[in-house]
């Protein structure tokens, strides 16, 4: 094997799999999707390592709230969705909507019950 490919022996799933555990449940989980995904596991070492490599550019939090994100879109998130999120700031925004405000108390029934042939008790 070449000297550039002899590094990848020492990887395994397990090692990804544990790395991502320390940033997160949610990192843990898109790591664990990207070698499932793949016919054969070594196939995604390098996205599960570029993956990981985003907490030293952005932050771990930032990581962890962007594969949570991910994964909140599809089941099975790649390293260039979470990467993508992480780059367009989508990991920052608010994930939780905004309750639906009950219109019914601010604007009240106008007809009310006598209009719809219904009496008042």
């Amino acid at each position: 094997m070449p000297e550039n490919h002899q590094q990848y022996l020492q990887w395994d799933g397990k090692r990804f799999t544990q790395w991502a555990e320390k940033i997160g449940p949610s990192a843990a989980a898109v790591v664990r999707s990207i070698l499932s995904s793949c016919k054969i596991e070594q196939q995604g070492y390098r996205s599960c390592m570029g993956l990981l490599k985003l907490a030293d550019q952005y932050s771990v939090e930032r990581l962890e709230g962007a594969c949570r994100r991910a994964l909140s879109f599809t089941a099975c998130p790649s390293f260039k969705s979470v990467k993508n999120i992480l780059v367009t700031g989508q990991d920052k925004l608010e994930s939780e909507k905004p309750a639906a405000k009950d219109m019914s108390s601010e604007y009240g029934y106008v007809r009310g019950a006598a209009y719809y042939g219904r009496e008042r008790k």
